[in-house]
């Protein structure tokens, strides 16, 4: 499984590159603050969703502590995505929230 670190996500959004990041936490935890542009799609539900993916893009996945997140990127990895696991989650991420 690859992984990033949350200070490597916000350098490359600091730079102004496009990320595709999926928040895995559940609704009430992202109401508290997400990465900007971050979609927020549950963990109970990414097996239900993974039709919204694009097997051609990068998805970097984030939890609260990585994981869950290293959970869904097992998970999306075993169908043929190419994902990230950020390491740590939003308790290592020190950018900005929304």
């Amino acid at each position: 499984m690859r992984a990033i670190t949350a200070k490597e996500v916000e350098d490359l959004l600091n730079e102004g590159k496009k990320l595709n990041i999926i928040d895995v936490r559940e609704v009430a935890e992202v109401a508290a603050g997400k990465i900007p542009g971050a979609v927020n799609i549950p963990l109970g539900l990414v097996e239900y969703r993974m039709n919204e993916l694009d097997k051609s893009k990068e998805y970097i996945m984030v939890c609260r502590s990585g994981g869950r997140s290293g959970r869904a990127t097992q998970f999306l990895e075993s169908y043929g995505f190419n994902v990230i696991n950020m390491t740590g989650g939003m308790l290592a991420w020190e950018g900005k929230v929304i």
